[in-house]
């Protein structure tokens, strides 16, 4: 189907898993210029139960969607230096903005990656690394559990249009819904997050 993908499994909850998977990706690929953090899990939690008060049950998710971009970003800092004009790119949510209170662990860590790649650009600036960020909107994939994301657009509309406007220079990119709220106030911000939780 794709003869030319190369597949490398990990589990990027593990930090030890990254630090290996980083290490054979350079070694076997050393002109790599661009680095994609896109692995994410979105799972329900209601902290008004007892089960939340077990740390594991939620840390997974912040290990995958938080920590495992920001540790991957420091593995292949050096090497993206090393190769002239490099790309990072962070796979954020339009959640990051307008929180759904049902998922309070995904929305946080998709915030706080924003937040990071906000910084990362700005430090990275004279750097010839060019920082940008994709901020899905709900999109129709089995993010979260088969079947729960239908009613979203479409990922072959969401994807060539983004790619797009990466293409024309732009660093920070939504689409519908995540595209309106990246550019929210503070009172819309407010409005949306009762209407989306009510």
């Amino acid at each position: 189907m794709m003869p030319d993908l190369n597949i490398f499994e990990c589990n990027l909850g593990e930090p030890a898993e990254r630090i290996k998977l980083a290490t054979e990706i350079i070694g076997q690929f050393p002109d790599l210029n661009m680095l994609v953090n896109n692995a994410g899990i979105q799972r329900f939690w209601n902290f008004d139960s007892p089960h939340v008060a077990d740390r594991s049950a939620y840390q997974e998710e912040i290990a995958i969607n938080l920590e495992a971009p920001i540790h991957l970003i420091s593995l292949f800092m050096d090497h993206l230096h090393t190769v002239g004009s490099a790309t990072s790119i962070n796979v954020t949510s339009g959640l990051a903005f307008v929180p759904y209170a049902k998922v309070p662990v995904y929305c946080a860590t998709k915030a706080g990656l924003h937040s990071f790649t906000l910084s990362l650009r700005r430090q990275l600036k004279n750097s010839g690394i060019t920082v940008l960020e994709i901020i899905p909107p709900a999109v129709d994939t089995d993010l979260g559990g088969e079947g729960l994301h239908t009613y979203g657009v479409n990922v072959s509309e969401f994807a060539s249009t983004v790619f797009q406007r990466l293409a024309n220079g732009e660093q920070e990119v939504g689409f519908g819904g995540s595209e309106e709220v990246r550019q929210f106030g503070k009172d819309q911000i407010t409005k949306r997050f009762e209407l989306l939780n009510k």
